[in-house]
């Protein structure tokens, strides 16, 4: 068995595109649109993931687009997103200063969550060991629910 996607439902599809790829950095790698489904579903991958992206189709996350409208809960009860990333605390004041909150920073130099624009938790993990705690986010505290 290996893991191929992970599918999340979106209410806007460009604003999640906006999160995913121009805030988060991920890549879009397919798009299909269904006239008779009335959805679009969007692939996405890690940057550092293209190459088993491109070979294997995975492991990629699917945004599922639907084009009537409908309430799907706060998210939460899906889990969470995860990926690693090489220096947690750049990722975070970059993400920062692109409007995101840091719904649980990375006091430890290890982990720190954030919500997409549809309430899906992403948690952040830092590549090999932590890093040293460091200000400001060792006095930060939480910030909503993650």
């Amino acid at each position: 068995m290996r893991y191929l996607h992970t599918m999340v439902r979106v209410h806007d599809l460009n604003e999640s595109l906006d999160f995913y790829c121009n805030k988060l950095g991920l890549v879009e790698c397919d798009r299909m649109d269904s006239e008779v489904g009335r959805f679009t579903l969007v692939y996405l991958h890690a940057p550092q993931d293209a190459d088993q992206a491109k070979k294997l189709h995975a492991p990629l996350l699917e945004l599922t687009y639907n084009w009537d409208t409908e309430d799907y809960g706060g998210g939460r009860n899906f889990g969470h997103l995860a990926y690693e990333v090489d220096n947690i605390y750049q990722t975070c004041q970059k993400l920062m200063a692109a409007g995101v909150v840091i719904n649980r920073p990375p006091r430890d130099g290890h982990m720190a969550f954030i919500r997409s624009p549809d309430q899906i938790s992403i948690e952040l993990l830092q590549k090999g060991e932590a890093l040293a705690p460091a200000e400001p986010w060792l006095s930060m505290g939480n910030t909503g629910s993650w």
